[in-house]
């Protein structure tokens, strides 16, 4: 089975292994199943790997190593931008297969392809540009030299709720460093991840500098694979309770790792804000992907004076979306990702209720097939709520009241987590000025996205390690080497 949206290109519901250039089966014979969230209908499934299968990966990572990192960045390059163009040129097929394993709209879906292919464009230009530094010692005895080079073998772990741009946002500068690398996408939505490996290798990617392995049993595929001592690196996108795990197997092999993790986003709100701008910029900000984001505002902490405007346009933005299956045209809010997600929303809107919130629109799972929740306001919460500190990772917005800025900046700032906050005031300086004191690796000033392969990504606290994007996310993938040399003087 494939799905054809344009005569040049199709994509495989049923890939196996990529290893070494090759297309495998896993070594266990039975498969795993790909869901639709939107119908509950299996439409494909991906080879099953097992231990053999991660280390025959790395050892083909390991062949191709030496070749890669001695490859000319030019040259490297040009292949990224030449996957940039692929992916632009399949971009409608790339989003139908999103929607169709991962349940968000497809208006999402596209943005995501869009989003995930300006990384090999921004890598390709960015890959030619890892300089060096040279200096002298204070002794004047030496120079001091500085040098990139390739961190070596990577293992990338992705997760399921952006499969396009979340392992493109890894592969484009681990090889732009001159890494190889093993990918293990989520296997809720391995297609994509699959399909993405196709236009590599279309592009000219050599056999081995990308593999791909999906698996039933994640936990000793991964430790097998961090065990190895030809592995110099660990990116991992994912929640910060299997970061955490993540970590402490990487410390083993003492493996630099690279962490983004969960978040628990504010979005404040001042009495002073434009709210064309601020209800504009919650929608994106909270229901972009369905609310299936680390980066969605997870809590809405608004001024008292606005408090009640913004949460009734709130409530009318939030109750006009269309709620379906991704894949239609009309669709705003698509399905989550499977049942448990659903359970988990329910579960947190129950106990919002209980300690005394109130249900502005939503807050009930309608009886049809798929996994849904309908987009929901919630407010005179109270801040002892169970989602007042747990992602909701679903389309739910609280909304919290404040009557200070030093009252905002600390229940923003009252959270394990540190990936972002959003922030909307007319006053540029009062706007610097909070921007400096929120506990979070990246703030949206008068804005509901954050997210730019220019920019580096990543948070602090419990939110996560290293950064990704911009100059930074490149050199994730290299190690700094310094060389003491002296020439005559």
């Amino acid at each position: 089975m494939s799905v054809q949206v344009t005569t040049q290109n199709a994509i495989d519901m049923n890939p196996d292994l990529l290893i070494g250039g090759q297309w495998r089966a896993g070594s266990r014979q039975s498969r795993i199943p790909v869901v639709d969230p939107a119908t509950e209908a299996q439409v494909g499934s991906v080879s099953d790997a097992d231990v053999a299968d991660a280390l025959a990966a790395v050892d083909a990572a390991d062949v191709a190593s030496a070749g890669w990192a001695a490859t000319p960045a030019r040259e490297r390059c040009e292949i990224l931008r030449k996957c940039f163009e692929l992916i632009v040129r399949d971009a409608e097929a790339l989003a139908h297969i999103i929607s169709l394993e991962n349940g968000k709209a497809l208006r999402d879906a596209r943005g995501e392809v869009a989003y995930a292919a300006e990384f090999f464009r921004w890598f390709s230009e960015e890959g030619v540009r890892a300089k060096g530094d040279l200096g002298m010692a204070p002794s004047g005895k030496n120079h001091i030299l500085v040098q990139y080079q390739p961190i070596g073998i990577s293992l990338l772990v992705t997760p399921w709720n952006f499969p396009a741009a979340m392992a493109t946002r890894k592969i484009a500068p681990a090889l732009a460093a001159g890494c190889t690398c093993i990918l293990k996408p989520a296997t809720a939505t391995p297609l994509t991840a699959y399909a993405v490996a196709h236009i590599l290798a279309e592009a000219g990617v050599p056999d081995g500098v990308v593999n791909v392995i999906t698996t039933s049993t994640t936990g000793p595929v991964v430790s097998a694979i961090l065990k190895d001592p030809r592995v110099r690196k660990l990116s991992f996108t994912g929640s910060t309770e299997v970061g955490r795990t993540l970590l402490r197997e990487a410390a083993g092999q003492v493996i630099n790792s690279s962490m983004e993790l969960g978040g628990n986003a504010p979005f404040l709100v001042f009495e002073d804000a434009d709210l064309d701008q601020a209800i504009e910029g919650a929608m994106v900000a909270k229901m972009r992907n369905g609310g299936e984001a680390c980066t969605a505002a997870n809590r809405f902490l608004v001024h008292r004076d606005v408090a009640e405007v913004f949460t009734e346009r709130l409530v009318a933005a939030m109750s006009a979306l269309a709620v379906g299956p991704g894949v239609e045209e009309a669709t705003d809010c698509g399905a989550l990702i499977n049942p448990d997600a659903v359970l988990k929303v329910q579960e947190l809107v129950d106990e919002a209720k209980s300690v005394g919130a109130r249900v502005r629109c939503g807050g009930e799972v309608a009886q049809r097939t798929g996994f849904y929740y309908p987009p929901t306001v919630l407010d005179q919460m109270p801040v002892t709520a169970k989602m007042f500190h747990e992602e909701i990772f679903g389309p739910v917005a609280p909304v919290y009241v404040f009557d200070t800025e030093e009252e905002a900046i600390q229940l923003a700032n009252d959270t394990e987590y540190g990936l972002v906050a959003y922030l909307y005031t007319q006053d540029t300086g009062r706007g610097l000025r909070i921007s400096a004191k929120l506990e979070a690796g990246m703030v949206a000033l008068n804005r509901g996205l954050v997210s730019d392969p220019a920019a580096p990504f990543g948070g602090v606290k419990q939110s996560g390690l290293g950064r990704e994007g911009a100059q930074h996310g490149m050199l994730e993938f290299m190690e700094m080497k310094y060389i003491a040399t002296s020439w005559g003087q």
